[in-house]
């Protein structure tokens, strides 16, 4: 057994996976599993910059992570950075901070091999007929992976649309306008039509991330969060798309009072639940199977790499 620490550091969430990896069974020993929402891209599309107060955010949730890694004394360590970090210009600042609280380098990882670390996290836990698409829709970019049930990928493409992104852009009003949910399904559209990974082929759809995984929750009707219940639940289409168009119509208050809703997700679930309604509505699959494994997984088992 290898005890490794990922960290994971999106635009909306900054999470830490501390496990006992046995490459050669692919058994993982889960000793820590922590999430906080620190939305470090908050604003980076508009400035191109990580905001003091994002950054205060992060240096929280980094104190909080520093004893829990010097606790449990991981062998290996890395430190995982996506698109906020990618498209901040003192994207620098928030190294340093890692580098001084946690001991480690933070890796700025392309869309590429985030969306490959993404599709290794899902399929490891999961089974379906190929080819098995599997969407990661983050805060600030959604990662779309075809591959094979064997774990080869045969095409990806990470895309700069994320629940962060495009609330910021189009999702001024309290719940959002018609005109305004219609410029968010245009920006995904066009970002779909230029990707080069086809949803049509898929045989099997997977969602992983957040977005997806409150949206199973309120599809499976659960009054609180329960990780058991939504990681390798199969939903129907129809379903789906009725728990997405009840949360777009909400007001941000009415999302919060959700029992399965993170606080910290209410405000940017409907332009996130709209991204999936799109790539759905461009496969031939009926249903959508959702899984708890995804990008920080497949961190890390790569630190065993």
């Amino acid at each position: 057994m290898t005890r490794v620490a990922a960290f994971d550091c999106g635009t909306n969430s900054l999470r830490l996976l501390i496990a006992d990896l046995d490459p050669s069974t692919g058994v993982a020993a889960e000793l820590v599993r922590e999430m906080r929402i620190v939305r470090l891209g908050q604003g980076v599309d508009r400035t191109g910059r990580i905001s003091e107060e994002s950054l205060a955010r992060t240096v929280a949730a980094l104190d909080e992570y520093a004893p829990l890694v010097a606790e449990q004394r991981p062998d290996v360590m890395r430190f995982c950075a996506t698109s906020a970090a990618r498209d901040a210009e003192n994207a620098a600042e928030f190294s340093d901070a890692v580098r001084s609280r946690i001991g480690v380098e933070v890796e700025v990882i392309s869309g590429d091999e985030e969306a490959r670390a993404s599709y290794d996290g899902a399929t490891r836990t999961l089974e379906g007929e190929a080819p098995i698409l599997v969407i990661d829709i983050g805060g600030g970019s959604t990662e779309l992976v075809l591959g094979n049930a064997d774990g080869t990928v045969t095409a990806a493409q990470s895309l700069d649309i994320g629940s962060v992104r495009l609330t910021e852009r189009h999702l001024a009003d309290d719940p959002p306008s018609a005109e305004q949910v219609a410029a968010v399904r245009a920006d995904i559209d066009a970002a779909l039509d230029s990707c080069r990974v086809d949803p049509a082929l898929a045989a099997t759809l997977v969602g992983v991330a957040g977005t997806v995984t409150t949206v199973a929750a309120g599809t499976l009707g659960l009054d609180h969060y329960d990780r058991e219940q939504v990681h390798g639940a199969v939903l129907d289409r129809t379903a789906v798309q009725a728990t997405i168009d009840s949360l777009v119509r909400m007001t941000v208050v009415e999302r919060r009072a959700l029992g399965y809703m993170h606080p910290g997700r209410a405000d940017v679930i409907g332009a996130g639940a709209l991204i999936l309604e799109r790539i759905m509505r461009r496969t031939g699959v009926g249903t959508v199977t959702v899984s708890e494994s995804d990008i920080l997984d497949g961190i890390a088992w790569s630190c065993l790499r």
